[in-house]
């Protein structure tokens, strides 16, 4: 069932609304063609034939990072201890036994569960390119047009960002499980890339995977290639230590250093993790004012790190946030981790008001991936909107001190009681309206892939 444009106008009652800085009641939003087209603050009851969103309102959650494939690790990884490069291992193995079907199947169920958390759109983090062993597709992009349609089913948003994966590591070709990601060369991968298209839905973006997977001399050319579509571009940076001292070995400089040397950075470029910076490179990002997602519940789960989120954003640095690989798929937990990992750091409280966490995962999380006209409940915007209850346990409260931290502090993806996308109800009274049971969809698409 696609994404298409919506039919006939709809007006939504708000209960509560945040509205950028401020909750308001009795908000009513009235949206034609996809997009919002009014919004009132004078309605203390629902106007007839409206549609009631009783709770507390926010625009469409963005997550800026995703790793479609990566949901069926969640629960086996976590087993004992090892790395970041035996927890690879593991994910190569369930990359090797995907197909196009068993990839949209997969990818369409972990975009439901986005939804049901809130999330009207994804950046998609796609290198699966190929067969296993590097055969190429009758479709060269059969596995990308996967992902696109599952998100369609699934009702939510896209912007595929297509990853250039080219080596192992610097100067190393790709080893087995890598050749079903790369492409050869920076042209080749541009060939393909070229031949994808977008819809209502999606938009087509570019991907460094890293400065390991990505030969210093292809850089520049998968740059020049998002400038032209004038699409974002994300690279995952600098999330390893051991990715610093290989790139200092081989370059004499730091990943972020190599990344400006060769045009990469720029304020359509989103750096993922960021995770081991010098100060020199967080002058670099921020000067260049380069985005820079987030993933704490990813960075916590492989040991990674905490990044210097706050001193990146001082410098210049726009702040997303992303789910990555799934251990957890809710924004909300993201917003309040990378709060509460700065407090753990730092043992100080209050690097980020609740209203710069929320415009993280909203705003600047759509503008991340292109999508700089959704994020807002404002005249113009898209019509993308997240209701949490306000009624659980957790939420639970006076509504007089209702403000945004109900929704960071208190919330969690289970609050989640609507997800409108395109001024369509796609999550209704917490139950997907296109994949009747999503939780069956995820056990049947993980064992095709796990056994």
């Amino acid at each position: 069932m696609p994404l298409t444009p919506q039919a006939t106008p709809m007006t939504y009652w708000l209960e509560h609304a945040w509205l950028g800085s401020h909750v308001a009641s009795g908000v009513t939003v009235e949206t034609a063609d996809g997009r919002i087209t009014a919004v009132r603050t004078d309605a203390p009851a629902p106007p007839p034939g409206a549609e009631a969103l009783h709770g507390l309102t926010l625009p469409g959650l963005a997550n800026a990072h995703s790793h479609a494939f990566h949901r069926a690790l969640r629960g086996s990884v976590q087993v004992g201890s090892g790395t970041f490069w035996t927890w690879r291992e593991v994910m190569y193995g369930v990359a090797d036994r995907l197909t196009p079907d068993s990839y949209y199947a997969l990818a369409r169920a972990a975009y439901a569960e986005m939804a049901l958390a809130g999330i009207t759109c994804v950046g998609e983090f796609h290198y699966l390119h190929h067969a296993p062993g590097g055969t190429r597709y009758a479709d060269p992009n059969a596995m990308g047009q996967a992902l696109i349609a599952a998100a369609a089913d699934a009702g939510i948003r896209i912007t595929l960002l297509d990853t250039a994966y080219l080596s192992a590591g610097f100067g190393d070709p790709p080893n087995q499980h890598q050749l079903r990601f790369s492409d050869g060369t920076a042209d080749a991968w541009a060939e393909r890339a070229d031949a994808l298209k977008g819809a209502e839905h999606a938009r087509i973006g570019a991907a460094v995977h890293s400065v390991r997977a990505v030969p210093a001399g292809e850089l520049a050319a998968i740059a020049d290639w998002a400038r032209r579509q004038q699409a974002p571009l994300h690279v995952h940076l600098s999330e390893q230590t051991a990715e610093n001292d290989a790139c200092r070995a081989a370059h004499g400089r730091t990943p972020t250093q190599l990344l400006a040397d060769h045009g990469v950075l720029g304020p359509r470029t989103t750096a993922v993790h960021a995770t081991h910076l010098t100060d020199e490179d967080i002058a670099l990002l921020g000067g260049s004012t380069t985005g820079v997602c987030m993933c704490p519940t990813t960075e916590r789960d492989l040991a990674d790190g905490i990044g210097p989120a706050v001193a990146l954003q001082e410098q210049g640095s726009p702040l997303s946030l992303g789910s990555d690989s799934h251990a957890v798929i809710d924004l909300l937990e993201e917003a309040r981790a990378m709060e509460l990992n700065e407090r753990l750091r730092t043992r100080t409280r209050g690097h980020w008001t609740a209203a710069a966490l929320l415009r993280a995962a909203t705003a600047d999380g759509h503008a991340a991936l292109g999508w700089d006209d959704a994020g807002t409940l404002a005249p113009g915007a898209l019509a993308d909107l997240t209701t949490i209850r306000l009624d659980s346990v957790r939420t639970a409260g006076p509504v007089p001190r209702l403000g945004a931290e109900t929704a960071v502090f208190a919330a969690t993806a289970a609050d989640v009681r609507h997800t409108v996308v395109g001024g369509r109800q796609i999550v209704r009274d917490g139950t997907h309206t296109r994949v009747p049971d999503v939780p069956a969809a995820l056990a049947d698409a993980i064992a095709a892939v796990r056994g």
